[in-house]
C-alpha cells in the first residue's frame, strides 16, 4: 500500500460554511519503538506547531524493569508527564494522561514550534516496546 502526504491540516465534512458547518479536524498519530533506558531518549517523533496532543499511548511488548515513565519535549521529559508506573508486566498498554500532568497547557497546544517526544525511565533497561503520540494538527488552541 502507498502512502500519501499532505502538508496539512487536513479537515474533513460536507458542509465547510454556515450555521450547519460539520467540517472537523483529523486526527493524527505517529509511532516509534523505544528501550527502557534512564537516559532520556528522542523517540523520532515530531509534533507540528500548535498541535493538541489528545493521548500519548505507551506499548510495552518486553517487560520492564520496575520504573516510572516521563515523556516531554526535551532531555528533562516533564512537558508532558511524569510518574507513570511502568509495571513489571509486558503486553500491557500505557495511558501517558493517566500520569502526573504537571501543566495541561502543554497539551492543549504545544506552541508555536514542532516539538520532538522524549521519553525517560526513572530505573532499569530492560523494557522495550512502542510509543504512538496522538494529535490534533494545527489546531491552534492558543
Amino acid at each position: 500500500m502507498a502512502n500519501t502526504t499532505f502538508a496539512g491540516p487536513i479537515k474533513a465534512g460536507t458542509v465547510r460554511e454556515g450555521s450547519s458547518a460539520n467540517v472537523g479536524f483529523v486526527h493524527m498519530a505517529q509511532s516509534a519503538s523505544w528501550s527502557q533506558s534512564t537516559t532520556a531518549a528522542d523517540t523520532g517523533i515530531t509534533i507540528p506547531a500548535n498541535s493538541q496532543i489528545t493521548e500519548v499511548r505507551i506499548y510495552i511488548t518486553t517487560a520492564c524493569a520496575a520504573a516510572n515513565i516521563s515523556m516531554g519535549f526535551s532531555s528533562s521529559t516533564t512537558e508532558l508527564f511524569t510518574g507513570l508506573a511502568a509495571g513489571t508486566s509486558a503486553n500491557v498498554i500505557k495511558l501517558g494522561s493517566a500520569g502526573t500532568i504537571a501543566d495541561l497547557d502543554e497539551w492543549v497546544d504545544v506552541g508555536s514550534s514542532d516539538v520532538p517526544i522524549f521519553i525517560d525511565f526513572s530505573a532499569g533497561s530492560s523494557g522495550a516496546g512502542y510509543v504512538t503520540v496522538e494529535y490534533v494538527q494545527n489546531i491552534n488552541n492558543a
